[in-house]
């Protein structure tokens, strides 16, 4: 199963708002449905929104004006500027460039997933592992496999997985959607968490390793990833967990210096006082609701990309 694909001229993506009641295939034809369906997370995840943005080159048949919005329709996740400036830069050689570039990133990521869950798989020891995650990292977030769920696929096959701990992840619950999802299709035990019950878990034992992904690395080690990653990290680095960030090298950004410069997303209220358009807060409330956070280097035990491990 793929999330996201080119296929007969269009851009063929999973709708991962649908998860877990539907599983939905969206056929995009222009850049503005692809924008729509990057904003409203139809499309996630750092490494599917690097292809996302390279297909939606393709679609967008050199109008720069089009690249551009693509471009911003997410600011925190690295990867999207990333595939839309990878296959931007081929425009003057013609449609036919952009789309080879396009489709050597998407082919890049399916390898990238697999080098990384070997090598992370590598980097843990034991044959008996119980890991805790956060947000979804899986196939949904990349072309296949995934990242750090990667990493825990390659565990699972290589029959070292106990279970997933995966934290529901409010305020849209991607981990209880997508998450829970991806493990029961690959057959891995699993339960879910609350998201306040994560860090209270890893001080009371019994959690081997904390997994996470990421959408922008800065040159430092610093990382943004989905919220509530930071908090995983405090509790991690407390009971002496190992805390490892699972991302391709395309989510390391060297231009940005440290986490203090990465801008974080703030996706509104609307999702923090309803879900599913069924309101669970007064009328009137108003929230804050930043969708990333950012964990210093100095808590991250390991950096765990395609090519290397980082020791930040």
């Amino acid at each position: 199963m793929r999330t996201i694909d080119w296929v007969d001229g269009a851009v063929e993506l999973i709708d991962q708002t649908r998860l877990p009641d539907e599983l939905v295939t969206l056929r995009i034809g222009t850049v503005d449905e692809l924008i729509g369906a990057i904003r409203r997370l139809s499309v996630r995840g750092a490494p599917a929104l690097g292809v996302a943005g390279a297909l939606g080159v393709v679609l967008a048949r050199g109008d720069r004006d089009a690249v551009a919005r693509l471009r911003a329709a997410r600011p925190t996740a690295v990867n999207l500027a990333w595939g839309v400036d990878r296959a931007a830069a081929r425009i003057p050689e013609g449609p036919e460039a952009v789309l080879e570039t396009a489709l050597r990133i998407r082919d890049d990521d399916i390898a990238a997933c697999h080098a990384m869950g070997r090598r992370g798989a590598d980097l843990l020891e034991g044959d008996r592992l119980r890991i805790m995650t956060v947000c979804n990292t899986g196939g949904l977030a990349c072309v296949e496999r995934g990242t750090a769920l990667g990493v825990a696929h390659t565990l699972h096959e290589q029959g070292r997985l106990a279970e997933v701990l995966a934290l529901e992840t409010r305020p849209l619950l991607q981990g209880a959607r997508l998450t829970a999802w991806e493990l029961g299709r690959m057959g891995a035990p699993h339960r879910l968490v609350t998201d306040g019950a994560g860090p209270y878990l890893l001080a009371r034992g019994g959690v081997d390793a904390v997994l996470i992904g990421a959408d922008r690395i800065a040159a430092n080690g610093d990382t943004a990833n989905k919220i509530g990653s930071y908090a995983l990290a405090l509790g991690a680095a407390r009971a002496g967990v190992p805390f490892i960030v699972v991302a391709p090298e395309s989510t390391i950004d060297p231009d940005t210096p440290s986490g203090e410069h990465i801008e974080i997303e703030d996706r509104g209220a609307d999702e923090v006082v309803a879900f599913r358009g069924a309101r669970v807060a007064p009328e009137g409330t108003d929230a804050l609701n930043p969708a990333f956070d950012v964990t210093p280097h100095d808590l991250i035990t390991a950096i765990v990309t395609e090519e290397r491990v980082i020791r930040p």
